[in-house]
């Protein structure tokens, strides 16, 4: 009698997988704050660029091996926009990429926009491990990651609402990405991982490993200011998006970072291994409580931004 053999886990349920397991947060914020059409397009999206990050730093995997991965990676994306059909998969994560672009008909979507930018950040991501990057590389990179993540939550989430437009709708998400680079530094420097430009460390004959020395938290500073201007004009900005929903989940996204800012400042600048301080129970409680008071209470305060229909 031959053995019961298991069927492959269908891909929407293998997508809320990968996604619960990696981050309860986004996990809760697709189930509970997506729009239930776009909910399992917000799991696939996820999870494959989870999916992708997470093989990328595998510590077995050389620079050419990562590069050629992702640039695998590119040519199933480019391959998919121009709407040929893609057969051989080599894992099954990538039919999350190629579902994604088959099932939006929008051609100048936020689901594109996600798409091209997020793929930016991991072809970056992967060249860029052991080696200084420059200011202009480093700006591009935030930038990248901004119009993804702020793209991807205006289209997953009040799609048909009204939000605000220009290069205030991503500077709360610049900001939080900035702190994001602050908080995982020292992981990131043991990784071989450098989040400060090139110039400061020449200018400064620095090892790019002396995150506590005088110019390195002098730099610290300067982006721990940058990131609270970003989150000033971000707040504002996300206090004029149309959907409820839509706020509640860029107020959230962006309060679990402040504390981080507010931590690395009571330091003098000194960055720590991790700031738990900042995480569990009472802590997403405070930020939930937050993020509450911002969406109810910043939408009476008027218009600032103007808000044209998508």
């Amino acid at each position: 009698m031959n053995p019961p053999t298991c069927s492959p886990q269908p891909p929407a349920l293998l997508a809320a997988r990968i996604t619960r397991a990696a981050s309860s947060q986004t996990y809760l914020t697709i189930r509970f704050l997506a729009d239930a059409e776009r909910a399992p397009a917000a799991y696939r999206a996820y999870a494959y660029f989870r999916w992708l990050d997470d093989q990328l730093d595998q510590d077995g995997m050389g620079r050419p091996d990562r590069l050629a991965f992702v640039a695998r990676q590119v040519d199933l994306m480019e391959r998919s926009f121009l709407g040929e059909r893609v057969q051989a998969l080599r894992h099954p994560e990538e039919s999350f990429l190629l579902d994604l672009i088959r099932g939006d008909q929008e051609h100048n979507s936020g689901l594109r926009a996600y798409i091209r930018h997020l793929m930016a950040v991991m072809v970056f991501d992967a060249g860029r491990r052991g080696r200084l990057i420059s200011r202009d590389e480093l700006n591009d990179y935030t930038r990248h990651l901004s119009v993804a993540v702020t793209e991807a939550m205006h289209y997953f989430i009040g799609h048909d609402c009204r939000s605000p437009q220009g290069e205030a709708r991503y500077q709360a998400v610049t900001a939080a990405h900035i702190t994001h680079m602050l908080r995982d530094t020292l992981e990131d420097v043991e990784a071989g991982y450098y989040n400060i430009p090139s110039e400061i460390i020449t200018a400064h004959g620095l090892d790019p490993r002396d995150v506590a020395s005088p110019p390195y938290r002098k730099w610290i500073q300067s982006r721990v200011e940058q990131a609270r201007a970003g989150f000033k004009v971000g707040r504002l900005c996300l206090a004029q998006i149309e959907n409820t929903r839509c706020r509640l989940a860029g107020f959230a996204y962006t309060a679990s970072f402040e504390g981080v800012l507010e931590a690395i400042a009571h330091d003098g600048y000194r960055l720590r291994p991790s700031y738990p301080e900042c995480r569990g129970p009472w802590a997403s409680s405070r930020v939930l409580l937050g993020a509450l008071l911002s969406t109810f209470t910043n939408r009476r305060a008027g218009l600032v931004y103007p808000l044209p229909s998508r």
